[in-house]
C-alpha cells in the first residue's frame, strides 16, 4: 500500500520545514511580502500552517482540532480582491520551498503536491468580492497521490 503524502513528505517535521521555508520565501517576494507580514498574523502561523497541509495531505487532524475548519479558511481569505496573479506566486514559492525543506524529489510526490496548492489556491480565492459569504459548511479537503479524495 502506498503512503500517503503526508507519510512520503516525513511527516510533521518535513511540513514544518516546508512552511517554514514557504513562508521565508513569500516574505522575500516583492508582492507577496504583504500579506505574509501584516501585524494581524497568528503569531503561530507557520505551525498551523504546516499542520493545515499535513492535515489535508493525509496526516493526522491536528488543524481541525486545535485551530478550526475549511469553512474559517475560507472565511480568512475571503473579501480580498482578485489576487490570481498573487496566487500563482504563491504556487510558484511552494514548489520552489519543498526543495528548500528536502522534500523528497520523486517526480509523482512533486506532481501531487504542486497539484494540490494549484487547487487551494483556487479554492481559498474563490471569494474575492468585500461582501463574499464563504461556504459555512466547508469539509476539511483531503489530497492523495491521484488529487482531491471524495
Amino acid at each position: 500500500m502506498r503512503p500517503t503524502l503526508y507519510e512520503f513528505a516525513g511527516g510533521e517535521p518535513a511540513f514544518l520545514a516546508l512552511a517554514r521555508a514557504h513562508h521565508a520565501r513569500c516574505l522575500a517576494d516583492p508582492e507577496l511580502n504583504h500579506p505574509f507580514s501584516h501585524p494581524g498574523r497568528h503569531p503561530q502561523h507557520v505551525e498551523r500552517l504546516a499542520a493545515y497541509w499535513g492535515e489535508v495531505l493525509g496526516g493526522p487532524p491536528t488543524y481541525s482540532q486545535a485551530c478550526g475548519d475549511q469553512s474559517g479558511v475560507l472565511r480568512m481569505h475571503a473579501g480580498n480582491g482578485d489576487m490570481s496573479e498573487l496566487g500563482e506566486r504563491f504556487v510558484r514559492c511552494f514548489d520552489r520551498a519543498a526543495d528548500d525543506a528536502g522534500l523528497p524529489a520523486d517526480r509523482a510526490f512533486r506532481a501531487a503536491l504542486h497539484a494540490y496548492m494549484a487547487w487551494a489556491v483556487g479554492d481559498v480565492l474563490a471569494y474575492p468580492d468585500e461582501d463574499a459569504v464563504a461556504a459555512a459548511d466547508a469539509t476539511m479537503p483531503r489530497w492523495g497521490w491521484d488529487g482531491l479524495q471524495a
